[in-house]
């Protein structure tokens, strides 16, 4: 608060050389009552817009806050939602070489076992994966969807329609709605 001069009659009588007379002394008495609310409203209003601006401050970092929660919250679902993604996409290339392992052709007894044993460990492995919220994404005979397919190649075939996957070389995989390998595919123009 500014200093303010507050004089009281003797201070006045002394400042002038003439006294002061009762009307004067309340003039001035007055001014200085005056002076003091006038100083009193602008405090007022100095805190009130300190205490505005308090208020406005305390509502932004409550929003931050909020917003950093929910922020935290959405991270944590999606961690714990897509945990296995990189176990899966390091499994995949393991799957395609089973895949490939068991189209070949068993010529005797003990490779028919060894296929059969393989088998087991394959249906094995993809339920587990299943389990997890994987699944294989559909291609051959699908139209072409750029988010899940990869097209490598395309082709002239009158027997599909426009835009239709015609072959697929590599399988696409997602884990619940997340792809983590589209699918490679050749699709018809």
């Amino acid at each position: 608060m500014a200093e303010e001069k507050h004089l009281n009659e003797e201070e006045l009588e002394q400042t002038n050389d003439e006294p002061l007379t009762e009307e004067a002394a309340e003039e001035t008495a007055e001014e200085a009552a005056d002076a003091e609310k006038e100083a009193s409203f602008e405090k007022i209003d100095e805190l009130e817009k300190k205490l505005e601006e308090a208020e406005n401050s305390y509502l932004r970092l409550r929003a931050d806050f909020d917003n950093f929660r929910r922020r935290t919250n959405l991270e944590r679902e999606a961690a714990e939602k897509y945990r296995a993604q990189s176990l899966i996409s390091d499994l995949l290339p393991l799957i395609d070489n089973f895949e490939r392992a068991l189209k070949v052709e068993a010529t005797n007894e003990q490779t028919k076992s060894v296929l059969q044993g393989m088998e087991m460990v394959y249906n094995g492995l993809i339920a587990a994966l299943e389990k997890e919220g994987v699944e294989v994404i559909e291609a051959v005979g699908k139209e072409f969807d750029p988010h899940i397919h990869q097209a490598v190649m395309t082709d002239h075939d009158e027997n599909h329609g426009e835009n239709i996957v015609v072959e697929e070389f590599q399988k696409g995989y997602k884990l619940k709605d997340r792809v983590i390998r589209p699918s490679m595919v050749k699709v018809n123009q």
